[in-house]
C-alpha cells in the first residue's frame, strides 16, 4: 500500500485592501510555521480586520479591545477568540521585528480562559458491549476483540495500540512497553483477560493475516498496519452493532479506562503514570468525571441526600 502524501491546505486569499498581509505570510514561511497555522493566522486577521475600520498595522490597544468585543458579540467561542489573539500577537511581533512598530498593542490583552473539555464518558456496560461485539469466529473479529481488550486494559492512545510490535509485549509477565508522546517510555500492566485474548489472536488469527515480514502485533487483512481512520470506522461500526447510544471519539476507550479506574478508587497519580501524562494537571480532568459519578451515587444511596 502506498503512503499517502499529507494534504497541503489551500492558501488563504488575501484581499487587496490587506495586501500588507503578504509580507506577514512570507515571514511565517521563513519561520517554518506550518501551512495550517499560517492559514489560521491569516484567516483570523482578515476576520478581525472586518470588525473595525482602522488600518490594521496602526491598531491601538483600544482597537484590539473593540475587535475582541465584536467577536464576542458575533458569538465566537473563547477558543476562537484566543486563536485570534495568537494571530494578532504573531502579526505585531512581525511588525516589531521589521521595525514598523516599536510598541505591542496586544501585550495587555489576556487570553480568555478556555476551560478543560470533559472527555466523552462511556459506561462499563457500554464498554463490555463494545468489546464483545466482534465475531471472534473470524480472523478479523478475533483481532478486533484482542485490540479492544488491550485498549481498555491499558488505556493506550490509538496510535500506541496500532504501533505495538511483538517485542513490546510480554505475555508471561503481563505488561506492555510503550513509547508515548515526547519519546517517553512506560510499562503498562496488561491484565489476565487481555493477555488471554492476545495469546488467542497470536495463535489463531495473526498467522492467517500474516502476508510478509513484519513485527507489528495487529495486522490488517492485507498483512499491513491498520490506519487510525480504519480503526475509528471499526469502533463506530461495532458501537452501532452493540446498540451504544453514547457519543464516541477515537479516544473513547482510553477515557473509559481512566474514568473507570477512578470510579473504583484508583489513585490519580497511578492513573497519570498508566496514561503516560507528564503533568498531573492533564490527568486531573478525569477527577471532574469521577466527581459527577460520586455525586450521583451520593444522591441515590445516602439517606439524607
Amino acid at each position: 500500500m502506498l503512503n499517502k502524501k499529507p494534504r497541503i491546505p489551500t492558501a488563504v486569499t488575501i484581499p487587496e485592501n490587506l495586501s500588507f498581509l503578504q509580507g506577514f505570510r512570507d515571514y511565517l514561511i521563513a519561520q517554518t510555521v506550518s501551512p495550517h497555522t499560517r492559514n489560521a493566522y491569516l484567516s483570523d486577521l482578515i476576520q478581525c480586520s472586518e470588525c473595525v475600520t482602522a488600518y490594521l498595522p496602526d491598531w491601538t490597544h483600544d482597537d484590539i479591545s473593540d475587535v475582541l468585543i465584536e467577536l464576542t458579540k458575533q458569538g465566537k467561542s473563547p477558543r476562537s477568540i484566543a486563536r485570534s489573539l495568537s494571530a494578532l500577537r504573531a502579526f505585531f511581533k512581525f511588525l516589531r521585528e521589521q521595525k514598523i512598530r516599536l510598541d505591542n498593542p496586544v501585550a495587555a490583552h489576556k487570553t480568555p480562559k478556555l476551560g478543560r473539555a470533559l472527555p466523552k464518558d462511556l459506561s462499563e456496560q457500554d464498554v463490555e458491549a463494545l468489546i464483545q461485539a466482534p465475531d471472534v469466529s473470524t480472523a478479523l473479529g478475533l483481532r478486533d476483540r484482542a485490540m479492544f481488550e488491550v485498549l481498555y486494559a491499558c488505556g493506550l492512545r490509538v496510535s500506541e495500540l496500532l504501533n505495538l510490535r511483538l517485542d513490546l509485549i510480554n505475555l508471561k509477565q503481563g505488561y506492555l512497553r510503550i513509547t508515548g508522546k515526547g519519546n517517553k517510555e512506560r510499562l503498562v500492566p496488561l491484565g489476565e483477560v487481555a493477555c488471554e485474548w492476545v495469546e488467542k489472536y497470536l495463535v489463531e488469527s495473526r498467522p492467517q493475516l500474516y502476508k510478509s515480514a513484519t513485527d507489528y502485533l495487529f495486522l490488517t487483512q492485507h498483512g499491513g498496519i491498520m490506519s487510525r481512520q480504519n480503526f475509528w470506522y471499526a469502533i463506530k461500526r461495532y458501537a452501532l452493532q452493540a446498540g451504544i447510544q453514547a457519543e464516541l471519539s477515537p479516544h473513547t476507550m482510553r477515557h473509559a479506562f481512566a474514568t473507570h479506574l477512578l470510579h473504583h478508587g484508583a489513585d490519580l497519580r497511578v492513573v497519570q503514570m498508566l496514561l503516560g501524562h507528564s503533568d498531573l494537571s492533564t490527568t486531573q480532568i478525569y477527577t471532574h468525571v469521577a466527581q459527577v459519578r460520586m455525586q450521583q451515587l451520593h444522591e441515590k444511596y445516602h439517606p439524607r441526600a
